[in-house]
């Protein structure tokens, strides 16, 4: 496995080895941890935004949505746990 140095400030070295010892960890462990969720935590915010564009692209190639009102309305309908009819694009006037 390479090895990569970081250089941080003798603070936050402290605090960094506080952390790792309320969790139970070494710091070099908590360290990795961090840098693990961080990247996860890119990684989704990536495919998000990839998967928005994509569907937006759809959008504008098909002219077929679902207006906000109605779609409001099914959400919360489904969140109370209520019977909904599936909703469907369509063109709509402008």
């Amino acid at each position: 496995m390479p090895t990569t140095t970081i250089r941080i400030t003798e603070e936050l070295k402290d605090r960094v080895a506080r952390a790792a010892k309320r969790v139970g960890t070494t710091p070099h462990a908590f360290i990795l941890n961090a840098i693990i969720g961080s990247v996860d935590n890119e990684e989704r915010r990536n495919d998000f935004y990839d998967t928005a564009e994509r569907r937006y692209a759809e959008i504008v190639s098909s002219g077929k949505t679902i207006p906000w009102e109605e779609m409001r309305t099914y959400l919360e309908d489904r969140l109370a746990n209520k019977k909904t009819a599936k909703l469907s694009a369509r063109k709509l006037a402008r």
